[in-house]
């Protein structure tokens, strides 16, 4: 620059620069960050010295722009930083060699990509913030049905345990009328079906008595896995074991940590095509032993992941199950204080996740 009224006009280019990208990010949100990165960098190219020989490149995690060719000889860069972690850049570049980048300009960039990181930093924070509304939301609706569900069981509990009991003489009673005694095996056998039923209600409401022990986790995998090898050839389904540790203890309730496991393979073969790989891994963190259990099925819906752990619902067709596999699952491990969730994989299939605590 040649006198101080010029150096003075980019002064102020790049403080209007400066209170545009501001003006653009305060209106910003994670639904529209293509077309705000664009309006940044139009701002931006503004800002400098020579704009119609200037192009400016924003590229973060979520997405990236140009406003035409970067890959010129001269160019300037600004890091951009997300919660002190790269997670992109903005470069500019000049189409005239003979021509240079002020010191100014420098620090303009510089300033304009803190600002987007904090852009970034926020729509993060609000993200993370509203997929924990949603798992509260979520473990709220499931508590609530925990209760009434409970409610329900025991008001079922003493009817059923009459029906059966007073069936049960009445066959003494007719075991010379073949067709009675047939109507009467009806019905008890219906009765010890619903009682298994309120049984697998009360799991999920975690109502079932615990004998809380040290177990080590690894040979009840083991034992799972080897009774349901006979399912696993009959469905012509393939299993993966990844377990590097002999031992991983925690404290549980050994029937119940057994039906954790053998309702989630089960689900895991039921979904799996022929020829189809069951994935079963364990290990530890800190304070947890967690269980992965990973299929090749179709997955879950959007509206199957948040209903998946309810009693009666699933995505078997009608007489295939009850639909109370994982809502027992669900019960037993929030009785043991551990989570459990479940995502589609990348590729096919879906991955149930149990955490476990140690102690």
């Amino acid at each position: 620059m040649n006198t101080t009224e010029d150096a003075l006009k980019e002064r102020i280019k790049e403080l209007t620069c400066l209170y545009e990208v501001s003006s653009i990010i305060v209106n910003a949100d994670a639904g529209q960050m293509t077309e705000t990165l664009q309006a940044i960098a139009f701002s931006l190219k503004k800002g400098f010295q020579y704009p119609k020989e200037t192009e400016i490149a924003i590229s973060t995690a979520m997405n990236s722009i140009e406003t035409g060719n970067i890959t010129m000889p001269l160019s300037v860069s600004a890091k951009i930083n997300v919660f002190n972690k790269p997670n992109g850049e903005i470069i500019a570049s000049l189409k005239d060699d003979k021509s240079s980048f002020l010191k100014e300009e420098k620090q303009l960039l510089d300033s304009v990509a803190l600002k987007i990181g904090n852009l970034l930093e926020r729509i993060e924070m609000q993200q993370n913030e509203t997929l924990l509304k949603r798992k509260m939301e979520h473990a709220d609706r499931l508590s609530i049905l925990g209760e009434l569900t409970a409610g329900i069981a025991h008001e079922l509990n003493t009817p059923l345990a009459n029906i059966l009991g007073f069936a049960e003489l009445l066959k003494d009673d007719f075991k010379n009328d073949i067709k009675v005694a047939d109507d009467l095996d009806k019905i008890i056998q219906n009765s010890i079906f619903s009682r298994e039923v309120v049984k697998k209600l009360m799991f999920f409401a975690c109502e079932m008595p615990q004998e809380m022990q040290q177990v080590n986790i690894v040979p009840s995998i083991k034992n799972a896995i080897a009774l349901l090898d006979a399912t696993f050839r009959k469905e012509a389904v393939k299993y993966i074991v990844k377990i590097e540790e002999e031992t991983l203890w925690l404290k549980a309730d050994t029937v119940q940590l057994t039906q954790i496991i053998f309702n989630l393979i089960i689900n895991a073969i039921y979904f799996s095509p022929k020829k189809g790989v069951v994935t079963i891994e364990a290990f530890q963190s800190k304070n947890d032993i967690i269980l992965k259990i990973s299929d090749e099925g179709p997955g879950l819906s959007e509206e199957a992941k948040v209903k998946v752990f309810q009693p009666f619902f699933s995505t078997k067709p009608t007489g295939d199950g009850s639909g109370l596999g994982l809502s027992v699952v669900h019960g037993i491990v929030t009785s043991h204080k551990g989570s459990i969730s479940v995502e589609n994989n990348k590729g096919k299939g879906a991955t149930f996740t149990v955490k476990l605590p140690k102690s």
